[in-house]
């Protein structure tokens, strides 16, 4: 094994050839003999470079359709050599075998393929054999050979050529292997992925390539990293770069406001929103959404369903906020809001997320479905004398959707497309809803003809009984408790209405 190896022979076979003109030419000035497959080979013919054929070197042409073209012993034996092994180097010699020192291969499109929306069969015919083939060969015999598996890697190693006169370092070759290795798992894992939607079998496995640090993790002593590609779901207008804990928070508004197709903003404070608000003009939303809690609202992110505007920009410029998110900006607001440099501002970009969610916990992994089930009026069933207004039925649709998304346990009180105060994460509902009781009185709301959602049931008619003191006339909860019925009773003996749902929402 030799720490330095001089580049002479080389496999070319790849699906993505942009930008793969200046390795072709810096290897043939290192006079390094190239072979190569199909529309490469035609590719490095078309630059007036000379190319062997693998049909030539294998006497085997490419069959069934261009399934078979590389898998064969005297491909794979160049690769696979152990160089300076005398078993492998007599084996070479005897049936003529060239030592492979590059393989340059990447893999057919197949995520790209399924995202299009391709019939089965042509997804089938997107899985690479060949290719997989090879690159696990080149990033095993890594001591020997170097692989290269990506279109991205091309200009690193015309770097590495141009520089080391055609040779490459022991360290360089192991780095690529790493890479290699990690585009063959991800590729074998979408791959499953696809086949594994039916009947499931149950066994985790996700993989994503990209990746950004962060600045730090939840506290500025851990790490953080995320996966993924956030430019695809966001285009960055302003600001500093998004932390650790202005993503978890970016992930719950984006949750809660897709609960919502009318003019909406909300604020959200630790993925629990302390202002949010419906209205016929964003501009109006941001003002009663504001008006909920300014104070909690200090430094919190900021999300609209709706263009914002120039007017509505300089209202929300009032106030401190860590990032505004919306589909749209006019210029004019975008100069209002980026007049102090540290502020977030994106533009949120249509991106299919995810319905499934998971962490780490113990020393596994859980997975669950996402929480994608609302219930409306339709969905809603009165089990007390009085029956909910039809005004009170579309406020307890919106406090619905704003209890679901809210820390557990959770109380939310809300009245005319508004949130008047919730009380959130609280280990007694009770708590909560005390919680919220104080908080609407602090910021001057009457809470009288307002309506009250609970996360999940009443386990006893206390909670009942504070609310219809403090004004509330109609209630939402899912129900399923033993004393659902003294609940229902304290409601009937407060002349107040309640409907269950039968869906619980903890949020945890």
């Amino acid at each position: 094994m030799s720490e330095s190896v001089q580049i002479k022979n080389a496999l070319i076979s790849v699906y993505y050839k942009d930008n793969l003109e200046p390795i072709i030419h810096a290897l043939n000035r290192f006079g390094v003999k190239i072979y190569s497959t199909g529309g490469t080979e035609t590719f490095i013919r078309s630059l007036g470079v000379d190319v062997i054929a693998v049909e030539d070197l294998t006497s085997y042409p490419s069959i069934l359709g261009g399934r078979v073209k590389t898998l064969h012993p005297k491909v794979f034996g160049g690769i696979l050599a152990r160089r300076n092994f005398e078993g492998d180097e007599q084996q070479l010699s005897q049936y003529e075998i060239p030592e492979i020192d590059l393989v340059i291969v990447d893999l057919y499109p197949f995520e790209e393929t399924v995202r299009s929306g391709a019939g089965h069969d042509d997804v089938i015919e997107k899985i690479d054999i060949g290719g997989i083939s090879l690159i696990r060969a080149g990033a095993k015999n890594y001591k020997d050979v170097l692989i290269l598996a990506s279109k991205d890697d091309y200009s690193e190693l015309e770097k590495i050529l141009i520089e080391q006169n055609g040779s490459t370092t022991l360290d360089q070759r192991r780095t690529f292997a790493k890479k290699a290795f990690n585009i063959t798992s991800n590729y074998d894992t979408a791959i499953f992925q696809y086949f594994n939607q039916d009947e499931p079998i149950p066994v985790f496995k996700q993989s994503i390539l990209t990746s950004q640090t962060l600045r730090y993790g939840e506290n500025p002593h851990q790490q953080g990293t995320f996966y993924g590609n956030l430019d695809a779901m966001f285009n960055k207008l302003h600001g500093k770069e998004l932390s650790y804990n202005n993503l978890v928070d970016v992930d719950a508004a984006v949750a809660l406001i897709d609960e919502f197709t009318e003019p909406t903003i909300a604020i959200l404070k630790h993925t629990n929103a302390c202002g949010i608000a419906t209205r016929n003009h964003i501009k109006q939303a941001w003002i009663d959404a504001l008006a909920c809690d300014p104070v909690s609202a200090f430094g919190g992110v900021i999300i609209a369903n709706g263009e914002i505007d120039a007017d509505t920009a300089r209202e929300i410029d009032k106030i401190f906020y860590e990032v505004l998110i919306a589909p749209a900006f006019t210029d004019e607001a975008i100069q209002v809001l980026q007049a102090k440099k540290n502020r977030i501002l994106l533009i949120r970009q249509p991106v299919e997320l995810s319905n499934k969610q998971f962490k780490t916990l113990l020393n596994g992994v859980i997975e669950q479905d996402k929480d994608l089930v609302i219930e409306g009026p339709a969905q809603m069933k009165t089990v007390t004398e009085i029956t909910p207004t039809e005004q009170e039925l579309k406020d307890l649709f919106f406090a619905n959707k704003v209890v679901k998304h809210t820390k557990s346990n959770t109380i939310v009180f809300a009245k005319d497309n508004q949130l008047m105060a919730s009380g959130v994460g609280q280990t007694s509902r009770v708590d909560s809803l005390k919680q919220a009781v104080i908080k609407a009185n602090e910021f001057g709301f009457d809470l009288h003809g307002a309506v009250m959602a609970s996360d999940a049931f009443f386990p006893f008619p206390d909670c009942v009984e504070l609310a219809a003191e403090a004004g509330i006339t109609a209630v939402l909860q899912p129900g399923g408790s033993v004393n659902d019925q003294k609940s229902i009773d304290m409601c009937n003996a407060k002349g107040i209405a309640m409907v269950t749902t039968g869906v619980r929402h903890f949020k945890h």
